[in-house]
């Protein structure tokens, strides 16, 4: 029998060892887990502004409702004084009868 010669192994034409399959799934999770953290923080980011805009136009509306309450109770205060005149001018009217 003849025995045939050595044959040489070429280290770097064999797939990698077993334990770097491990490392790249877990550095592909954490790249997708990066991505998906990314694109949830864009979409709080827009959120975020659209909320400022929309509290923007609340305020503005707040402070108008308080203006056209002011006005309203300056308005209701001028009547109350008007009728109260009016009543004491009618009670004069009606003491200085007697």
């Amino acid at each position: 029998m003849a025995t045939s010669p050595p044959q040489q192994v070429d280290h770097h034409s064999l797939p990698p060892p077993v334990a770097e399959e491990p490392e790249s799934l877990l550095s592909s999770l954490v790249f997708d887990l990066s991505q998906h953290v990314q694109m949830a923080m864009e979409n709080m980011l827009k959120m975020i502004n659209e909320i400022d805009q929309n509290s923007l136009g609340i305020m503005e509306e707040v402070e108008k409702c308080k203006e056209s309450a002011l006005e309203r109770k300056k308005s209701l205060e001028e009547e109350r004084e008007k009728f109260q005149k009016a009543a004491y001018t009618v009670l004069d009217m009606l003491n200085s009868r007697e």
